[in-house]
């Protein structure tokens, strides 16, 4: 058994924000700039923390900067939105896609260790929270930044088994590769369920904490473009580990993943996907 004492928070995060500064560019091509799959809720969470015009608003890990700019449309030139990320790839991407706005800023920091000067009306933070290897800290530096009655707004995807974009390819993957995730790194349904994700908020210190899940609905197309566009896409530092494998392994883990969408494939061999969103709000 994996000893968790031995899982290396730096390193990790390091390895993460290599990856995102390769994938930044594919991965806001794909599916953020698109509002497409699960960023159907960019929509819904800027909708949800009832945003007014003059408002200051800091969004975290704010990626490519998809609900950095939902949220400026909101607040209007009177109030001020700020994006963080720790991905150099990503905020230059979020920064041209922008474009100059005077009441815009994007800064390269760590949701577990910003800090600001002022405090904000409101938070968000879109699909990052189960990325933080220390959640409970990147949460309560958010509401030290938040002022008094501030609102903080957070979605995660659900748990793996509703979102089997992922889990039809993970789970088969990590029979044939164990390691193919590094042992003691966050999962990406770590707070899938509303009662996990509400309770680490509320252990943050904040109240009035509200779940709201939503179902869309994605197709990746027939299977030969879900497994073709999962290659293309996926990170190196995974890739390379998926081309160790020996050509009568691969074609097995290839086999196993198109079972494992069978359920969701339509007769015209077009396959549709669910996609479960958690998005919460709470106050200071």
């Amino acid at each position: 058994m994996y000893n968790k004492m031995r899982f290396n928070k730096t390193e990790y995060k390091q390895r993460n924000i290599g990856i995102w500064n390769e994938v930044a560019p594919r991965y806001h091509k794909r599916w953020a700039s698109i509002n497409d799959g699960p960023f159907q809720s960019t929509s819904k969470l800027v909708q949800l923390m009832k945003l007014e015009k003059g408002n200051t608003v800091l969004d975290v890990a704010c990626g490519t900067g998809v609900v950095t700019k939902k949220i400026r449309e909101k607040i209007g030139m009177s109030g001020y939105v700020v994006g963080v990320d720790t991905s150099v790839t990503a905020i230059k991407i979020a920064k041209k896609w922008n474009k100059l706005k005077s009441n815009l800023n994007f800064v390269n920091m760590d949701a577990e260790k910003f800090n600001f000067t002022t405090k904000f009306d409101a938070i968000t933070c879109q699909y990052a929270l189960f990325f933080f290897p220390n959640a409970q800290k990147a949460l309560k530096n958010m509401k030290n930044s938040l002022k008094k009655d501030g609102k903080i707004g957070i979605s995660v995807h659900g748990h793996k088994d509703k979102v089997p974009f992922f889990s039809n390819i993970l789970d088969a993957i990590m029979e044939f590769i164990p390691n193919y995730i590094p042992p003691g790194a966050p999962d990406l349904d770590r707070f899938g369920t509303k009662s996990s994700l509400s309770n680490e908020v509320k252990n943050a210190g904040f109240s009035s904490v509200f779940v709201k899940d939503y179902v869309f609905k994605y197709s990746p197309g027939k299977f030969e473009d879900y497994w073709k566009n999962y290659l293309r896409y996926v990170a190196k530092p995974l890739k390379e580990k998926l081309d160790s494998l020996e050509r009568k392994t691969r074609e097995e883990l290839r086999e196993k993943v198109r079972e494992n969408t069978i359920q969701h494939t339509k007769r015209n061999g077009i396959i549709e996907f669910p996609w479960e969103v958690l998005i919460l709000t709470a106050k200071n």
